[in-house]
């Protein structure tokens, strides 16, 4: 099937041409006539599907005729995030140059001055996130009773950010006699609830199984603790063909600190979260798409919002807190028939949330594990990987340091009084003082010559206990 055949204008498919395409995704195959025909939408299509250009495709034609006036605008499209609300205009003056249509972008992190002087000289397409649309609602800016078409994109993430009840107040104030088009990758209780409250007899479009991923993309976890996350991430950034990554994170706060950390490990690093402002943000983002940074540290916020060709890894530096999110973070690789590799990091803490995430996608993810000597395998042992550490080394004058602590302390509680020794007996050389605060370290013999020095960088202390931690 070509796109000539869909029913769209011929100034829309020279645009498309133009654009490197000739023949639709399924979600657009799908979609795009029935949108043609006014019909109300449901679509299921996982992200990278092309799901964005299905509506935007038809919403250009239909919008090609009629007219535009101050602050009521003709259609409206809600995104969960900036950066999926810039995504979508993108789309818009991509497809759209040969139209006279108008644009505005509501979304926040940005002065309101010029999008209310674009609601004043009238637009076409709004495309808003949910917050900043409502504020400028409340301030009498925006008058929605003039919206023939409404967009819901990425519904189920408008559930996780906790928007559904501003999407229902947004619905409230439309007209009852509208087209409306709400797109998600999954489908859960409430979203389905929306979709019957507010849309009339829809079609609903299922180009994959919901929640599912994408088959072109390889999906590992790896066992480790939180100390070995980022020595684990430098190690296959450094050995598993990375060409651009996103990794991400649950807090904002690890953003910045794992960005910082690469950038001193040598490796080209930016970062995007919720702190930055938006003309940041959009630096960053700028800066990945051009390539002058490899590796790109993110949070939530932009899980959604990212459309950048060729990611080749997602590594997911903690697991995901909402299993939807882990279907989100993985599509940004294996977009548009690509191949990629996203691999999660998964602590004993995160057993339960990595459970979730396997229930809702219907797949065990395999496990990915690191051996020692720095080679590689695929196991499914479920065993947490560990590296060759030096063995505890005995205490100088024959005792450990737990073998010469504890039975000093037992022999205090049986000879001494409190603050006062129980005998004029003085201690052997190589016994801790009996101080009841800390031991002191002039107890301690000194060091023979003939005894070997430790090698420099080779640790003599306790063996660290999170070595001994199972991820399982």
């Amino acid at each position: 099937m070509k796109f000539a055949d869909l029913g769209l204008s011929d100034k829309l498919l020279q645009a498309v041409e133009a654009a490197g395409y000739t023949e639709p995704t399924p979600i657009q195959a799908q979609a795009i006539p029935p949108v043609l025909m006014m019909k109300d939408i449901i679509g299921i299509a996982q992200t990278g599907t092309g799901k964005t250009a299905s509506f935007v495709l038809p919403m250009i034609d239909i919008l090609a005729s009629g007219r535009r006036r101050a602050l009521m605008p003709r259609s409206l499209i809600l995104a969960p995030t900036r950066e999926l609300a810039a995504q979508v205009a993108e789309n818009f003056e991509k497809y759209g140059k040969e139209h006279d249509l108008q644009l505005a972008l509501l979304i926040g992190g940005v002065q309101m001055g010029d999008q209310v002087k674009a609601l004043n000289e009238g637009v076409d397409v709004l495309i808003a996130t949910p917050g900043r649309l409502m504020d400028l609602f409340e301030r009498g800016k925006i008058l929605l009773n003039g919206c023939e078409l409404l967009v819901i994109d990425e519904a189920d993430r408008m559930l996780d950010m906790g928007f559904i009840p501003d999407i229902e107040e947004i619905c409230s104030k439309l007209p009852d006699q509208r087209q409306t088009l709400l797109f998600s990758a999954t489908m859960p209780p409430p979203i389905k609830k929306l979709a019957d409250k507010f849309l009339s007899n829809p079609k609903a479009i299922e180009v994959a199984r919901p929640a599912s991923t994408n088959v072109n993309i390889q999906q590992y976890k790896v066992l480790c603790t939180n100390r070995q996350k980022r020595e684990a991430l430098r190690y296959f950034l450094n050995n598993d063909n990375v060409q651009t990554a996103i990794v991400f994170a649950n807090r904002k706060t690890t953003v910045r600190d794992l960005s910082k950390d690469l950038e001193k490990a040598g490796f080209a690093a930016g970062q995007i979260q919720g702190d930055m402002d938006q003309a940041s943000r959009n630096k960053e983002l700028a800066r990945f798409k051009a390539g002058e940074i490899t590796v790109l540290v993110a949070s939530d916020v932009a899980a959604r919002g990212l459309d950048v060709k060729d990611v080749s890894h997602v590594f997911n530096h903690d697991t995901p807190w909402h299993p939807d999110d882990y279907v989100h973070r993985v599509g940004r690789t294996g977009r548009a028939g690509a191949k990629g590799r996203a691999f999660t990091f998964v602590t004993p803490e995160d057993a339960e949330a990595i459970a979730n995430v396997e229930k809702l996608t219907n797949q065990k993810i395999e496990v990915f594990k690191v051996s020692g000597g720095g080679s590689k395998q695929d196991d499914a042992s479920g065993e947490e990987p560990k590296g060759d550490k030096p063995a505890r080394k005995a205490r100088r004058g024959g005792k450990s340091r737990d073998d010469a602590a504890q039975p000093e302390r037992d022999d205090r509680s049986a000879k001494s009084r409190p603050g006062k020794p129980a005998t004029d007996e003085k201690p052997a050389a190589d016994e801790r003082p009996a101080k009841a605060d800390k031991p002191a370290s002039k107890g301690r013999k000194p060091r023979k010559d003939s005894e070997p020095k430790a090698k420099a960088g080779e640790w003599e202390g306790p063996r660290p206990s999170f070595l001994d931690h199972s991820a399982t």
